[in-house]
Order: C-alpha cells, then sequence, then structure tokens
C-alpha cells in the first residue's frame, strides 16, 4: 500500500488535513506533517527555514509515496519532487503559495495577517519566496492540482501557471472554494484526491 504524506500549510498543523484523510478513510495509515515553529506549533531550534522542512519530508521517503500538500506544503512537495523524483508517485497540490511568482498572479499577501494571527511564528517564515518556474517542468509524477475560485491568497491563476509548467498535471478549481478549500470543500476535494491517487 502506497504510504500517502499530508503538508499543511503555513498553519503548520498536522491537523488540517484530518478531514479530507477521514473521508478518504486512511486517516489511520496516512502520515501528518506539522511544521515546527509555524502557525501555534511549538519551535524546533533545528528547523531554521523552507529546506529543514523539506528534510522532514525526505527522511519520510522510505519508499514511493503520494505527496498531499496545501499552500506552503506545496512549495516543500515541489522542492521534494525536484529533489527525489522516484520517490514521489504522485502529487497534489491544494492551492499552493509558492514555486512560482504569486503575486505577479494576483495572489494578496498574506503575511500581516499571518503575523497578527501568529506573532510568535518563526521569523523565516515572512522571507519565503522561491520562484522555482525554470525547474518545475522536470516534475513528471502525476499531479492533481486543486483551487477555488475564492481564494484571495494563491488564485486560479497560480493555478494555470502550474499547470503550464508541469508536464503531467490536471487543474481542478472548486467553485467558492477559498485558501482553506480543503478543510471547507473536505467531502468534494477528498472524492478528488481518491480518483487522483487510485
Amino acid at each position: 500500500m502506497t504510504k500517502v504524506l499530508f503538508l499543511p500549510g503555513a498553519g503548520g498543523s498536522a491537523t488540517f488535513w484530518h478531514p479530507v484523510a477521514t473521508e478518504l478513510g486512511i486517516e489511520r495509515t496516512a502520515i501528518f506533517f506539522s511544521w515546527p515553529g509555524l502557525g501555534a506549533e511549538p519551535h524546533d531550534d533545528r528547523v531554521r527555514g523552507i529546506d529543514d522542512l523539506v528534510a522532514m519530508v525526505i527522511a519520510e521517503l522510505d519508499q514511493p509515496c503520494d505527496l498531499v500538500a496545501q499552500s506552503l506544503g506545496g512549495l516543500v512537495a515541489i522542492k521534494v519532487a525536484l529533489a527525489f523524483p522516484d520517490k514521489v508517485r504522485r502529487l497534489v497540490l491544494t492551492v499552493t503559495s509558492g514555486g512560482v511568482p504569486v503575486s505577479d498572479l494576483g495572489g494578496s499577501n498574506w503575511r500581516a495577517d499571518y503575523q497578527r494571527a501568529y506573532p510568535d511564528a518563526a521569523a523565516w517564515i515572512m522571507d519565503v519566496q522561491e520562484d522555482l518556474s525554470g525547474d518545475i517542468g522536470r516534475i513528471t509524477s502525476p499531479t492533481l492540482l486543486l483551487w477555488g475560485d475564492a481564494d484571495p491568497i494563491s488564485p486560479p491563476a497560480v493555478g494555470e501557471r502550474l499547470l503550464s509548467l508541469l508536464p503531467n498535471a490536471q487543474l481542478h478549481i472548486v467553485h467558492g472554494g477559498d485558501h482553506d478549500l480543503a478543510q471547507f470543500h473536505s467531502t468534494e476535494v477528498a472524492r478528488l484526491i481518491a480518483d487522483h491517487l487510485g
């Protein structure tokens, strides 16, 4: 059975994906990551940036796995897939907010609101901006892109850009979905993920 790894966004909580995993019936076998120092998660001095989150995920890749990621977790998943393409069987990127120039594609700046909501979050999160557009085309894993049509942080144009860069991707837009798409549309999201992961 393929291992499914769930990666949260900058909120950092392992519980973010629980509603979807419950709908999928895999909540007991999936691996749920939390990001130390992000959101309300406890800090870990060993985690100093995005590459440390990438290393956390890579440490679980003892076999080809499926990665299901939200927002910042999507950037982590992209970096993992670029580093170890043979260990990523399938990808699900949900409202990914990195890897391409999100602000150039109409994405609003979430940092001030995030800082107000999580004043004790790790400072490095404010500086995460990576444009991997030149590399993303090397990811050949079948990829499902899930976006909401009401997301100000990562609007559908971001998903469309990723669709144009990824050679083996499909994009699905969820009507009324915002940046917490996976939580508030968990039944639809779970159905789409189940179809993709097979």
